[in-house]
């Protein structure tokens, strides 16, 4: 597998126009200039700011920066056992220019991943990755498996909102099973008024899959996510659950229907 590659994005919008627009679009290449991952001002990065008028089309401006940085490449012996705990490294911010002349410039304002911190960040993004599945299946608390969202994060990513018991308006179950596409899911469902039409959204992920990250096989599970990478379902509507169905990459799923009256 190549080394993770890794692009800032900022995106923002607006209901106004394209003036609005652009000032958001200034504003998020600051945003986006304060993350260096590897080289001096190599990080490639998006920016987008979408236009969403009342009376109008959507339109969406975007900015690219074309760096050949955000690799993440390291020796096979910095390579970290993606299984294993996260810890919480204490990185002290701020953006080291090259040396000069010899001497280090002082450092700018903003967060900085130089190649020491490499293994660590990939180490981040793995077990980040992991939670959202987890949190979109449901934070199940099951007797095998409970919180399962909250060993794939750090304290400061907000493992505490995932610990005890959730506001009944933004905590989920995983609770509900389908079959959709030929394909067993498990996850959490929803039932909610769509300009007065009762709609319900199913949200989950591949059952396999759940079983991987629900005992910590988090390895297992992004090799074989990876290799699954290009066999998902490209159809979009299964007659049997009657309504769209979209899958993703990671083997999660969001399927909605209309319900009766």
């Amino acid at each position: 597998m190549e080394p993770s590659r890794v692009i800032p994005i900022a995106c923002k919008g607006n209901h106004s126009g394209a003036s609005t627009s652009h000032t958001q679009l200034a504003s998020a290449a600051v945003h986006a200039d304060a993350v260096h991952i590897g080289g001096w001002t190599d990080t490639p990065a998006l920016i987008f700011s979408t236009e969403l008028p009342v009376d109008g089309p959507m339109t969406v401006h975007a900015l690219q920066a074309r760096g050949n940085g955000g690799r993440l490449t390291h020796p096979a012996d910095k390579a970290r056992d993606l299984d294993a705990v996260l810890d919480d490294d204490n990185i002290f911010p701020g953006i080291q220019p090259p040396v000069r002349d010899g001497e280090s410039p002082e450092t700018v304002p903003g967060f900085h991943i130089q190649q020491r911190h490499f293994a660590w960040f990939q180490h981040v993004l793995a077990r980040t990755g992991a939670a959202r599945p987890t949190a979109f299946a449901g934070d199940a608390v099951l007797v095998d498996a409970p919180q399962l969202t909250v060993p794939y994060l750090t304290g400061r990513q907000g493992r505490r909102r995932y610990e005890g018991i959730s506001h009944a308006a933004i905590g989920s179950v995983q609770d509900a099973q389908e079959t959709l596409l030929a394909i067993p899911f498990v996850g959490t469902g929803h039932v909610f008024r769509l300009n007065r039409t009762r709609v319900e959204a199913f949200s989950g992920i591949a059952r396999d899959l759940f079983e991987h990250l629900a005992k910590r096989r988090l390895t297992r599970y992004r090799s074989e996510i990876h290799a699954r990478r290009s066999s998902w379902p490209t159809h979009t509507w299964d007659n049997g659950w009657n309504g769209p169905v979209s899958v993703h990459p990671d083997g999660s799923v969001l399927a909605l229907c209309v319900l009766p009256a």
